[in-house]
């Protein structure tokens, strides 16, 4: 199973959250999921505001060493502009919405907009994680 990661799971592994960090520090050890640059950028401007530009810009170059981060071409540009016009969500989490369709890949995450029933791309809701497991 290919996984799309957005910005909350990535946040929460970075914050040391569990069980998300856990359950996205597993993944990491078995393969590199992807993430669009657009959800990599709300990454860099959370880590800006709370921890200054440097410190921001050294999370997103490692990050870049373990996710396959992608820049959005013209088709996942219109991808995600028909997610956001179809359904409630900011714009960038339709990029990660319209990278999972993509890239047949489930979208880990705990952000109810991209938790949606009927979606059109696969999800795992990180948010109740049994920290057993």
């Amino acid at each position: 199973m290919t996984v799309a990661l957005d910005s909350w799971a990535v946040l929460r592994f970075l914050e040391n959250s569990d069980p998300v960090a856990s359950a996205v520090s597993d993944l990491l050890d078995r393969q590199r999921p992807v993430m669009s640059w657009i959800n990599l950028g709300e990454v860099h401007y959370v880590l800006r505001r709370l921890h200054g530009e440097e410190a921001a810009a050294e999370t997103v170059r490692d990050i870049r060493d373990v996710i396959d981060v992608r820049l959005p071409d013209e088709r996942l540009v219109i991808d995600a502009a028909r997610i956001k016009a179809d359904h409630p969500m900011a714009y960038a989490d339709a990029f990660a919405a319209a990278l999972a369709m993509a890239c047949d890949a489930t979208v880990w995450t705990g952000d109810p907009e991209l938790l949606a029933h009927e979606a059109p791309w696969s999800w795992r809701d990180l948010r109740n994680l049994d920290p057993a497991n």
